[in-house]
């Protein structure tokens, strides 16, 4: 009788599971979709343009998928939109207390007007990169 060797599992190829990719992307969209809301609603130069329940829900979504994530490459854009939220957060607070002074407040506003082209380019560049499934480098 003929042996036959073993059946061998079938090749499979290092895919991301499709949940971190999902989240990555519901990230992405409730950020992009929370600071356009602020910032056309308020204007540029306002302070917290994440501080939106969409913004918020969104770093939610980024803490909560981030485990899930750890190997993959969308764990760079979950870490990414994190450093976004809370970075955009510190400095808006920096333009509240410049803003307390009399003499800070055209300072306050130019701290604002930057951090909201700022998380505008974070969300922009980042969802770029997270389209051609690479991470987001040096993150």
């Amino acid at each position: 009788m003929a042996d036959f060797p073993p059946p061998q599992p079938a090749a499979t190829t290092a895919t991301v599971p499709v949940a971190p990719v999902s989240a990555g992307l519901l990230a992405y969209a409730l950020f992009a979709i929370g600071a356009v809301l602020e910032i056309a609603g308020r204007g540029i130069a306002w302070p917290f343009p994440l501080m939106t329940i969409l913004g918020i829900i969104g770093v939610i979504v980024c803490y909560v998928k981030r485990d899930e994530a750890r190997t993959t490459w969308v764990a760079s854009h979950l870490t990414w939109l994190i450093r976004t939220f809370w970075w955009s957060f510190l400095w808006d607070l920096i333009g509240v207390v410049v803003m307390l002074t009399l003499i800070g407040i055209p300072i306050a506003f130019g701290i604002w007007f930057v951090t909201s082209l700022w998380v505008i380019y974070r969300v922009v560049r980042g969802y770029l990169i997270f389209k051609d499934s690479k991470p987001i480098p040096g993150v």
